[in-house]
């Protein structure tokens, strides 16, 4: 059996799960939105820090929310519901299913495993959407970020992304739209968005429901950056000293997990919020947290250092010390918004 859904409009863009939304809020129900708008309008701005034996690396910062997929439709007040399958095959049959009837299926996966992109490490949680499959040449259709045009991806290597056997799973997490209508205006979902992530980040989030991560502490919002910061001296001492502090560099920056990323999204939401309605933020938001995101940027750059040198000091306390930075200048724009 072979299928590909026609019409599809796929929006390239910074990051997987908002362009991905973006794509499909636009084919369910004709939203027609700026990435930046998707991002803030999910409460995507986060910080979520993970360490623990498991982990590899051991140190984790996470820059997004865990759930702004569906944080998302819930601000829209969009019959959008997610939800994993443990069993593998049930999993494949039930988006199968979805494609055949037309309709664009929200999948979520280690990137690592998908033989379209080449990439080198572990990065659980990236989203893209399946339009299309042949069973003949056994691929998969999929769009995703980086190109208008959908992507090949073989059944086996969309299998292992789904529920990997090592690193952490998202369980064969998919997505549907149950319903076309939205039932907020966008000026309305921009402040319930605005302050749901304000208030996360400054109280924290609830920790993440997953056996897995049972011996995995979990700080969440502005308490997570300064845990984090003080942590980073004493991944001097350890034997991977360079491989945590590499792979934190370029989570934070390159792969658009985090940092300066999310915070330029965030900071496009600002100005796109501001000129729906200025009374939803101030007009300066947007310019704040760019230079928040600068500011990720350059902690980026100093764990790199770090990762090159692991024996020199003062990049260690360097990062620190940014990472400190960062949270208090992070706290004090939210605590305006």
């Amino acid at each position: 059996m072979k299928t590909s859904i026609a019409g599809y409009r796929n929006f390239p863009g910074e990051h997987c799960g908002s362009s991905s939304m973006r794509g499909l809020l636009h084919h369910y129900c004709g939203l027609e939105l700026p990435e930046e708008a998707v991002f803030g309008l999910a409460s995507g701005l986060a910080s979520i820090y993970l360490t623990g034996p498991g982990l590899d690396p051991a140190h984790l910062l996470f820059g997004r929310g865990i759930s702004i997929e569906a944080d998302l439709a819930d601000n829209l007040q969009v019959d959008y519901r997610e939800q994993p399958e443990d069993d593998d095959v049930v999993a494949w049959q039930v988006v199968r299913e979805e494609v055949l009837a037309g309709r664009p299926t929200m999948l979520s996966g280690d990137i690592l495993y998908l033989d379209y992109r080449e990439y080198k490490v572990h990065f659980p949680g990236h989203r893209f959407v399946m339009l299309g499959f042949d069973d003949d040449a056994e691929k998969v259709e999929i769009a995703d970020r980086i190109n208008v045009e959908p992507e090949l991806c073989s059944y086996g290597a969309l299998r292992t992304s789904r529920n990997p056997p090592e690193g952490m799973s998202t369980h064969n997490l998919w997505g549907k739209f149950h319903g076309t209508d939205v039932g907020r205006s966008l000026r309305d979902a921009a402040r319930v968005a605005l302050d749901r992530c304000a208030k996360a980040m400054l109280e924290g989030a609830p920790a993440l429901a997953d056996e897995s991560l049972s011996a995995v502490a979990i700080v969440s919002g502005v308490s997570a950056t300064r845990r984090f910061a003080e942590s980073i001296p004493s991944w001097a001492a350890r034997d991977d000293a360079a491989w945590v502090a590499s792979y934190n560099s370029r989570c934070i920056e390159k792969f658009g997990n985090g940092g300066g990323n999310f915070r330029r999204l965030y900071a496009g939401f600002l100005d796109w919020a501001h000129g729906l309605d200025p009374a939803l933020c101030p007009e300066s938001a947007g310019d704040e947290m760019r230079a928040i995101a600068d500011e990720w940027t350059a902690l980026s750059e100093t764990l790199r250092s770090a990762s090159q040198d692991p024996a020199d000091s003062d990049p260690w306390r360097r990062a620190r010390d940014q990472g400190f930075a960062i949270a208090a200048h992070e706290e004090s724009l939210l605590q305006v918004l």
